[in-house]
């Protein structure tokens, strides 16, 4: 019998070390032999680059809307089969993103909840976040183009605080949260956390028979 895969999403404010911590957990799987997935959201199809590309023209709920569905057609493409696989889905960026995002764009939880309905909780629910201090240091250091959540003067702690919020709502409705402050901690401290986390879920569903 094959063994179904995992589903993992890493969310987090800008500056949290979302994609480095999803690259080297990636890395760790790979070093374990296990199969792992990397993806993120927005989607790499057409929609999804044409998000990334334009979050200064859309904004509000035909922003909420154009994720969503997204969400919705990368669950159905990519996540649901590359888990039925069995492959270790780690996915930069998921619901909990819109849940601070869009809210950020005065698009209330409820409506975003709606828009997502379907969307699935992740069998692990990584939300990183830090010191609005800290993030504001290390979006600095990057360089380049930032998202105009990202360039707003107070980006960094309104992201901060909605996802402080997002992770509490999240726990009380039952799902699988895993919350990690990047403050103070290095990228393969964050990344090792996490692999701790996922390798008794791989454990539990290879014990079960992949259910």
């Amino acid at each position: 019998m094959s063994i179904r895969g995992l589903f993992v999403s890493i969310d987090g404010p800008g500056g949290a070390g979302k994609s480095t911590t999803a690259t080297l957990v990636c890395d760790q799987l790979a070093h374990r032999g296990l199969q792992d997935f990397p993806t993120a959201e927005p989607s790499s199809t057409p929609l999804g680059k044409m998000i990334r590309a334009s979050t200064d023209i859309y904004r509000g709920m035909a922003l909420a809307c154009l994720v969503a569905g997204d969400r919705h057609h990368h669950l159905a493409t990519e996540i649901r089969p590359q888990r039925q696989r069995g492959a270790i889905v780690i996915c930069d960026r998921y619901l909990p993103s819109s849940l601070v995002l869009q809210r950020m764009d005065d698009v209330d939880w409820d409506t975003i909840w709606q828009l997502n309905t379907g969307a699935e909780p992740p069998d692990l629910a990584v939300i990183l976040n830090a010191a609005p201090a800290i993030l504001t240091r290390r979006l600095a250091s990057r360089g380049g183009t930032h998202s105009r959540f990202e360039r707003r003067p107070d980006g960094p702690a309104t992201e901060a605080a909605f996802y402080q919020d997002t992770t509490a709502r999240l726990t009380a409705l039952g799902w699988p949260v895993c919350s990690i402050d990047t403050t103070d901690r290095t990228p393969g401290n964050v990344a090792a956390i996490v692999i701790d986390h996922i390798l008794p879920l791989h454990a539990d569903r290879s014990a079960d028979g992949g259910q």
